[in-house]
């Protein structure tokens, strides 16, 4: 029998005591080993659970027992969960966790302890929740040199832009929406300013290139200036507009990674993932482009991943899973300036007509777009593809202009 601790009992953490309990005798054939929770790490009482026995609020027998051989984190956060997994690790637990925000920032260091002590950090659900992500990359995608990866990472915006599209519905009203049927959090900051995503494209981009990619070093931008004007114009352009996490290797060896919302072609793999679905393509040099689709998030599709994991660690115990980056540098992402794209401009003017003249001449051609019921002083129009400060410089120079919103285009 193999003792674990979970710690934290809030949608994660009592969805993996529900898996573990609920399919205990699948999971044991499939493990080879009966496990049992010994140990629930949580400071709230619950005095109905039928686990109310094992509920301890303080880390310390979790870290002193040795008969605790893996350690499942599903608190969130950086603190205290940093110091309470380094410390798991350094004193002969593996650990799993769903902890997106940990894996983004701390990962090279505690793979490093991992690594050092002979024990397991894994971590698949804190990308794609239930959707298998970082196996597939690690083992099944091997291997390929992989070209790039982008992905619609956050079901709360897909939700929000599918609205939007579908329905002609606001920002604001899509918003409220999805906090009512519960996909938006109260405070939905992480996930319309696109840090959620950030926090998953860091994971992808440190694993399939082997060098950490911290949240700092990524361009981030939310959806929360995408109107209705903006949908109405992609449709016209022939496509749809969808928050993406991008990375891909340049020829020198620097990574571009960026989050922010795109405008992708109707005849994109991404561009029918809709609703609360997320989509992840990966594109293989020998496999080209595999897409990894489902909702992924919610409590028993993030725990199942979670409790995969766990069994994994029980199958490793002997034989360390390789899984490892190391430490990045400040030199290792491109210089978000010299990335390049195609842009859509909206903007107002007094004389559109003339502002299109110049936005062809300071661009050397560009496509103009048109939508019912634009006012009219609007106008829109895409770009050629351009480095990102040449494109500031010359929409810097477009007079008798105020721009009110631009996106980059996809080329995937």
């Amino acid at each position: 029998m193999v003792e674990i601790a979970v710690m934290g009992y809030g949608t994660v953490g009592s969805g993996v005591v529900e898996v573990l309990t609920r399919h205990a005798d699948t999971i044991a054939r499939r493990a080879k080993e009966q496990i049992h929770i010994k140990y629930i790490l949580d400071l709230r009482d619950f005095p109905e659970s039928p686990f109310r026995d094992r509920f301890v609020k303080s880390f310390e027998p979790i870290f002193e027992d040795p008969e605790v051989k893996i350690v499942v984190e599903t608190m969130g956060g950086l603190h205290p969960a940093f110091d309470y997994v380094k410390r798991c690790l350094e004193n002969g637990k593996s650990v799993v966790t769903s902890n997106k925000e940990l894996v983004a920032a701390k990962g090279a260091a505690l793979l490093e302890v991992a690594q050092r002590n002979n024990l397991n950090f894994l971590f698949e659900a804190s990308v794609g929740g239930g959707i298998p992500i970082l196996r597939p990359i690690s083992q099944c995608l091997a291997a390929n040199e992989v070209i790039g990866i982008a992905g619609i990472l956050n079901g709360t915006t897909n939700f929000i832009l599918t609205k939007m599209i579908r329905e002609k519905t606001g920002f604001k009203e899509a918003l409220a929406l999805a906090q009512k049927l519960g996909y938006a959090e109260r405070d939905p900051t992480a996930d319309v300013e696109g840090l959620d995503a950030c926090r998953k494209i860091c994971i992808l981009a440190s694993l399939t290139y082997g060098k950490h990619v911290y949240p700092d070093q990524v361009h981030t931008e939310g959806i929360t200036k995408i109107t209705s004007a903006d949908v109405e114009y992609a449709a016209d352009w022939g496509g749809v507009v969808k928050l993406i996490g991008l990375v891909e290797k340049e020829d020198d060896g620097r990574l571009k990674v960026l989050v922010c919302p795109m405008l992708l072609s109707r005849e994109s793999q991404l561009a029918n993932v809709d609703d609360v679905f997320n989509g992840i393509l990966v594109r293989g040099d020998s496999t080209g482009d595999v897409v990894f689709y489902g909702k992924g998030a919610g409590k028993l599709p993030t725990a199942s991943a979670v409790v995969a994991d766990v069994i994994d660690c029980v199958k490793h115990f002997k034989a360390r899973k390789y899984l490892f980056w190391s430490e990045g540098s400040p030199d290792y992402v491109e210089d978000f300036g010299e990335y390049r794209s195609a842009f859509y401009v909206r903007l107002e003017a007094e004389d559109p007509a003339a502002a299109l003249r110049g936005a062809g001449e300071l661009f050397g051609g560009i496509e103009t777009l048109k939508r019912r019921d634009a006012g009219p002083d609007e106008a829109a129009f895409v770009t050629p593809a351009l480095e990102e400060k040449k494109f500031a410089e010359k929409l810097g120079e477009l007079s008798g202009t105020k721009i009110l919103n631009t996106i980059r285009i996809a080329d995937f």
